[in-house]
């Protein structure tokens, strides 16, 4: 397994709060926290309940199961140009 491919580490470091954060690995995300972490940055729920589904759909995994959220996204992409647009809300 490479570097970048490494599941995201746990260690914990304080955020602007003084909350503890683990620090995420995006090309390494496990599912769990890849639907957080697309929930806070695209503002609407993203489950990892839909992030399985599009696994099961053939969205790439690492081979450990984590994501990569660029692979995720390219291929999120793909999947909007194969049914003829961006789609709506």
């Amino acid at each position: 397994m490479t570097p970048e491919h490494a599941p995201s580490p746990a260690p914990r470091v304080p955020d602007a709060a003084g909350q503890g954060m683990s620090r995420l690995n995006p090309a390494a995300l496990p599912v769990a926290d890849a639907a957080r972490v697309l929930t806070r940055l695209g503002g609407k729920s993203v489950t990892e309940e839909m992030l399985r589904a599009d696994i099961d759909a053939n969205a790439s995994t690492n081979a450990d199961g984590t994501l990569n959220l660029v692979h995720y996204a390219a291929w999120l992409v793909k999947e909007m140009v194969a049914r003829g647009g961006a789609g709506g809300d």
